[in-house]
């Protein structure tokens, strides 16, 4: 029999103690029978296993807004290099702005996805310490939002879908990044969006924050993994500017109403894309074939529309958002 437990995260979160002691419990089970020959664990094994999915399952299936964020923000979870690895063929990395430098924490290039030539786009964590200094955790500077400008010019100039992944914490509030134009650099990043004439696709793939986010996310259509979160601050700097508290950070995440189902519900996104059970971190390859068929379906949604439709309906996109979700 399979080891079941193979699928559990190197790190747990704090709601998911209990679990990880009963997965705990399994594999060391089966560790012990692996040094002892002769001993037979598996059916003990295999009841841990049992009751560790439905835990897993009674776990996930109604989390609330905060713990959505930290799922949002496991540290397994697939960020944007392996959605890029796994997704696209002949991918050419294109860097820097031309300006000034290149920003690690924004990634991009040509690639064919599905064989169609394309332009990707995307903000990159990092996966361990040296690689998360490296990419500034997600946080991109000026010089890399004029970087997602320069490819997407570029795209437009060839005529190839853009397609962009989202994953940060938001822009870097340094005082190097101000000094450089930060908000300006944003501001133009999402004005490019708007003026593209060619399929532009968006998915929240973690963390949706705030200006940071939106630079990349002003698309034709716009998913999010069942478990990302997309919001104009994060639940801690809410409850901090609004209670003096950033320990208040479940009530801030429940009013600010960042969860998938809830943005789905305001017609600020288009699809919500289902997660494995347990979160994307749990197993990654399926989170990933699920935004392939996302993706997939949602440029296949434009196909033979206009440059002037196109911009024409993202334009009308969001400039009638409010007005859909008061009208909800």
């Amino acid at each position: 029999m399979a080891d079941t437990a193979s699928s559990a995260p190197a790190s747990y979160l704090d709601f998911e103690k209990a679990l990880s002691e009963i997965e705990g419990k399994a594999r060391e089970l089966r560790t012990m029978a692996r040094q002892s020959e002769g001993m037979d664990v598996e059916s003990e094994a295999a009841a841990l296993d049992a009751k560790a999915k439905t835990m897993l399952r009674d776990l996930y299936k109604s989390l609330t807004p905060w713990r959505k964020c930290q799922v949002a923000r496991h540290p397994d979870r697939p960020h944007c290099k392996d959605y890029i690895d796994a997704l696209f063929s002949e991918y050419t990395p294109l860097a820097g702005d031309r300006n000034f430098a290149d920003d690690h924490a924004v990634m991009g290039g040509l690639a064919r996805f599905v064989d169609r030539p394309v332009m990707v786009i995307g903000h990159e964590k990092g996966n361990d310490t040296k690689s998360r200094i490296e990419r500034n955790f997600g946080m991109a500077r000026p010089e890399g939002y004029r970087k997602a400008i320069r490819l997407m010019e570029m795209a437009d100039k060839f005529n190839l879908p853009v397609i962009t992944l989202v994953d940060t914490p938001g822009a870097y509030p340094g005082k190097g990044a101000e000094e450089r134009g930060q908000s300006e650099a944003i501001a133009r990043s999402t004005e490019k969006c708007l003026q593209l004439g060619v399929p532009l696709v968006s998915v929240v793939i973690g963390e949706g924050g705030s200006g940071g986010a939106v630079a990349f996310a002003t698309a034709n259509r716009v998913a999010m993994l069942e478990h990302s979160v997309y919001s104009v601050i994060s639940p801690e700097g809410c409850a901090s500017i609004l209670w003096k508290d950033a320990e208040k950070m479940r009530e801030a995440a429940e009013a600010l109403r960042l969860t998938a189902q809830d943005l789905k519900e305001l017609n600020v996104i288009d699809r919500i894309v289902a997660e494995p059970l347990g979160g994307a971190h749990r197993d990654p390859k399926t989170a990933i074939d699920g935004v392939r068929a996302a993706v997939g379906q949602m440029l296949k949604d434009m196909n033979g529309l206009s440059r002037e439709k196109l911009i024409r309906d993202r334009r009308s996109k969001f400039l009638d958002m409010g007005s859909r979700g008061l009208a909800a």
